[in-house]
Order: structure tokens, then sequence, then C-alpha cells
């Protein structure tokens, strides 16, 4: 039950731009967990989260472990390798220079995107499958930032 409560709040947070624990416990509720205010408090701790500066001006739970996790070597695959991307729902279809693909799909799995079940490339052609038509418009988003710098 701890395990799939925690993939369900990393799940909201990279939804949601949750500012507090009460926010928090308000969306377990809503997906079905029945959580206190503690079991909150113990599960940020665990998970390691950590409140940024969202985009909009409020402050936001992240996981920031993965963010330290982002290898500059898996950035620089990203950037080096990566030429376009596209969705079919929730198929996300990456090009990348003749040879890359592999290596860019390799980079993708160590970066741990939640919302990505996994890939299979080719040559110069990624596809991943995406939990949902949302995540996949996430993903490419954080992909777009990734890529951007």
């Amino acid at each position: 039950m701890k395990v799939d409560r925690h993939a369900k709040i990393v799940e909201l947070i990279g939804k949601y731009e949750i500012e507090t624990q009460e926010e928090l416990a308000e969306y377990l509720t809503k997906a079905g967990y029945q959580v206190t205010q503690a079991t909150v408090s113990r599960d940020i701790r665990e998970l390691k989260l950590s409140k940024v500066q969202a985009e909009s001006g409020k402050q936001r739970y992240v996981v920031f472990q993965s963010q330290e996790g982002l290898s500059d070597k898996y950035i620089r695959i990203l950037r080096d390798g990566f030429l376009s991307m596209d969705m079919a729902q929730n198929i996300l279809v990456i090009k990348t220079v003749s040879g890359m693909a592999m290596a860019v799909a390799a980079a993708l799995d160590a970066i741990h995107f939640h919302e990505i079940v996994g890939c299979i490339a080719g040559d110069d052609t990624i596809m991943c499958a995406v939990r949902s038509v949302d995540d996949t418009i996430l993903v490419m988003d954080k992909l777009r930032k990734l890529i951007a710098g």
C-alpha cells in the first residue's frame, strides 16, 4: 500500500502544482487513499520531496533526488542526438541523428520519467509508450526544457 501511495504522490506532484501537505492529502483522498497529515508528512520525508518555486510563482513539491540524478552525460546525449518529437495519442515518437536512437533511449531510461512506461529504439527513431495523452504532453514539455537548457 505504501509503495502504491508513494507512486501516486510522485505522479500527483508531477501533474499538479501542489504547495502544501493538506493539498497533497486532498489529492490522495480524491484518488482513493485514506491518509492523515502525519502519513503525508512521513511520505514527504521518505520520498525526499523538496519545494521549489513554480513558474506561477507558487511553491510546489518536487522529487528533488531525481533532478540531482540527471547527469550532465544524459542531458548531453539528449541534446546531441535529438532532432524532433511528435505524439500519437500516448505514443511519443522521437527522431534522432542517425545511429543515436539507442543512446537517447538509454538516456531517457536513466532519467526515469515516471510518465514513460518504456521505449523501443531503432536507428534514428524512438517510440515511447506513455501512460496517458496528458502525460505525453507533459513529457514533451519536460524534454523541451531539458534540451533547451
